[in-house]
């Protein structure tokens, strides 16, 4: 396990776990929002005496099928926010997301707040240019968000401190939240029972994503982890998306206390290789990358995707 003497950002997140939960004002209190279509939690975060918040891997609904999209899982999030007369701070992304498309943009129409994601998305947008062969908005920008952190970077939402750290391997650009006594672990983790993320997308790294959950290990054993997705590990029969990092250095099925690097490459690179293509993987990326935005409507005013044919 890694030294945190020597790692900034997990000290600062660590002394700021301790805080928080010597100061019951600052925990956060976590609205998760399921949709099954696409397994993936969404969150909003804030205090019990504070009203700002932040809302965490939003999702558009998309039916690929008939290219129609839908803001209810969306809406779900609004009503929230209103009913509770929150104020939306921040709108953060954990990456640029393979498997659904993101409502940052409907969520910031209906109640603002500043769009964040990781710097290095500048590399993910580049890798997938070559792959849509596309340039300028097309490709998305460092324009197409309000904010990009960097590692150990450091922000409130209210009175809740939060902590950035950068955690690449299943894409260049994926962070981790910490967040109050929580880390939103994006898809870097997932529960102990089904284990770690991908790491075959382009820029993925099954090496970076070991040093990065090594990292998050190193957290506070009681640290709440929230993940981004759940798929039912063989024998759970109900979806679960709240654990600790004590739960996932003692028991995660792939990367447990005494798993060596060089096992952990070998399974994730053995297990990425019989995994088939994300099914929204090649709408969601181009839309996501440039922070929800669907591609600029045509001179009929219809937006179109692009999709590589025999190119992933």
């Amino acid at each position: 396990m890694p030294d945190t003497h020597h790692d900034p950002a997990c000290d600062a997140a660590s002394q700021q776990i301790a805080y928080v939960r010597k100061n019951p004002s600052s925990v956060p209190l976590v609205k998760s929002f399921f949709d099954e279509t696409t397994n993936t939690i969404s969150y909003a975060v804030h205090t019990r005496n504070n009203p700002h918040c932040a809302i965490i891997d939003s999702v558009l609904d998309y039916d690929a099928a008939s290219g129609r999209t839908s803001d209810r899982s969306a809406q779900a999030i609004i009503d929230y926010v209103r009913t509770h007369q929150l104020q939306v701070q921040w709108i953060l992304e954990t990456h640029a997301h393979a498997d659904h498309l993101s409502a940052a943009p409907v969520l910031i129409q209906a109640l603002g707040g500043r769009l964040a994601i990781g710097k290095h998305i500048q590399q993910v947008q580049s890798a997938f240019s070559h792959i849509y062969n596309t340039q300028g908005m097309h490709r998305g920008s460092i324009a197409d968000f309000d904010h990009l952190f960097a590692d150990g970077d450091t922000f409130q939402i209210g009175d809740i401190p939060a902590t950035v750290l950068h955690v690449p391997g299943h894409t260049p650009a994926c962070l981790a939240y910490v967040i109050g006594d929580c880390v939103f672990a994006g898809d870097t983790l997932f529960m102990p029972d089904y284990g770690t993320a991908r790491c075959d997308f382009p820029g993925g790294d099954a090496h970076a994503l070991y040093r990065s959950i090594r990292r998050l290990l190193c957290l506070p054993d009681e640290t709440r982890v929230f993940v981004c997705h759940d798929y039912k590990a063989p024998g759970r029969n109900e979806f679960a998306w709240e654990t600790t990092i004590g739960d996932e250095r003692r028991h995660n099925v792939h990367i447990h206390e005494g798993v060596s690097e060089a096992e952990f490459v070998a399974m994730r690179t053995q297990r990425d290789a019989t995994l088939s293509t994300p099914s929204l993987l090649l709408p969601a990326i181009q839309v996501n990358v440039r922070g929800g935005k669907l591609p600029p409507p045509e001179d009929n005013g219809v937006s179109y995707m692009k999709i590589p044919i025999n190119r992933i």
